[in-house]
């Protein structure tokens, strides 16, 4: 899991869009995979630190995913010259009127 966490973090640092849904894939994989190990009692120390670091890891993807999303976002807004069209603000102030 580790590995895999750590080729999601470099797909997402360059952007390869292949390399982000192969690494998604083998995320989904051992997640399943490692879903049945709920027993805490069960694992050793070294489990436990690997489970740390794994969701160490995973939390570092998911800020990383967010600010690629917010530039992508950003750039986008850029090149329309306008804000998203479906932001929640806009349906929000139209609904008020009714």
């Amino acid at each position: 899991m580790l590995a895999v966490l750590e080729e999601e973090r470099q797909a997402l640092a360059g952007l390869d869009i292949d390399a982000i849904t192969i690494a998604a894939q083998g995320k989904a994989v051992l997640c399943d995979a490692l879903s049945g190990a709920n027993d805490d009692d069960a694992l050793d120390e070294e489990c436990r630190g690997m489970i740390a670091a794994a969701r160490s890891l995973n939390e570092t993807n998911r800020q990383i995913r967010n600010l690629v999303a917010a530039n992508v976002s950003a750039r986008l807004d850029a090149l329309t010259g306008s804000p998203r069209l479906y932001a929640a603000g806009a349906y929000a102030v139209a609904g008020r009127g009714a």
